[in-house]
């Protein structure tokens, strides 16, 4: 981006807060200076040039009668005159809904936001959109208390002890974390926390928690594990872990994009050659009989004979059934 650019997006950012600010301090009358700063997501240093700044605003003329008058300190700040600013900025229908569509999206992710909050958003926008008193036709989706817990734990500065179900190993382990986030990975919310045990970050699914508890003592997850990138590969290539090589038919090779699989060789014929680490050989087996013959199992021997087995028991049982 260049200089230019960089710049007259801050101004169009500051430009917003200062837009709205009016309006929002004629709702929070004698407001202190650190509780407003918070609030519109500025420091006080900000804030107070902010403030500065808009007292010198107004309508054209600038009169003593035109401007933005205003009483501030750090300990208080009131609006004594609005200059006809006393409402906030208004969204365009285009932005409205493209707002509807995105808080929509995020609410039905598990973790990523209040539900009550969200539902309650939602109607009022829709009802900015319709000119309608805001009216909540349906009640709140219920957050799973699992879910909840985490929020808080992370709101508050919390270890968590989770119950949680580990798709990949086929397994439900109990395990003491150290929450840092909550992220959005391929569409599903995850946890992002320093596992103790593991020592190392890890991500936990939020619909695969089964139980949490929130601890008395505070997360100390390490410095280094408190970056944004940090522990967001889902599937490490850890070579202690079993490695399968497949051959994916041209009909399934969307299976790439729904499991960690590395694409390794593409043949004529259109099918995938490509490996998948696996925790156990039962999970693995299990999974790749649900793709049929689809799917080809190259390597290791055990696995390859593991699905040959469940292949050959299925097809007797059904034979049994059926004659």
């Amino acid at each position: 981006m260049s200089s230019s650019k960089a710049t007259g997006s801050r101004l169009s950012t500051r430009l917003s807060r200062l837009l709205n600010m009016v309006p929002y301090f004629l709702a929070n009358p004698g407001i202190s200076a650190a509780e407003a700063a918070a609030e519109l997501g500025v420091n006080t240093k900000q804030l107070m040039s902010d403030l500065n700044q808009l007292w010198m605003c107004g309508l054209p003329g600038y009169g003593p009668g035109d401007l933005i008058d205003l009483s501030f300190s750090e300990e208080s700040i009131e609006v004594t005159f609005s200059a006809g600013i006393d409402r906030p900025l208004r969204l365009t229908s285009t932005e409205a809904t493209a707002l509807l569509v995105a808080l929509r999206s995020i609410a039905d992710l598990p973790g990523m936001v209040d539900p009550s909050a969200a539902h309650s958003a939602t109607a009022k926008i829709e009802a900015a959109i319709s000119g309608r008193e805001a009216e909540i036709r349906a009640a709140a989706p219920v957050e799973a208390p699992a879910v909840a817990t985490v929020r808080s734990a992370l709101a508050r500065g919390r270890a968590l002890r989770l119950v949680y179900y580990s798709a990949s190993r086929d397994v439900v382990s109990e395990r003491v974390v150290d929450p840092i986030r909550i992220v959005l990975v391929d569409n599903n919310s995850y946890l992002q926390a320093w596992c103790r045990a593991a020592e190392g970050v890890r991500l936990f699914r939020l619909d695969r928690i089964e139980e949490a508890a929130e601890l008395a003592e505070a997360a100390r997850p390490p410095v280094d594990a408190t970056d944004e990138s940090a522990g967001l590969d889902l599937f490490v290539d850890d070579p202690a872990v079993p490695l399968a090589r497949l051959r994916i038919h041209a009909d399934l090779v969307w299976v790439l994009d729904q499991y960690p699989m590395h694409r390794v060789a593409v043949h004529s014929d259109g099918s995938v050659e490509a490996t998948m680490r696996f925790a156990t050989l039962d999970w693995m087996a299990r999974l790749l009989l649900g793709f049929g013959s689809g799917v080809t199992v190259l390597a290791p021997p055990e696995l390859v004979t593991a699905v040959r087995d469940r292949s050959s028991a299925a097809l007797a049982a059904y034979a049994e059934l059926v004659g």
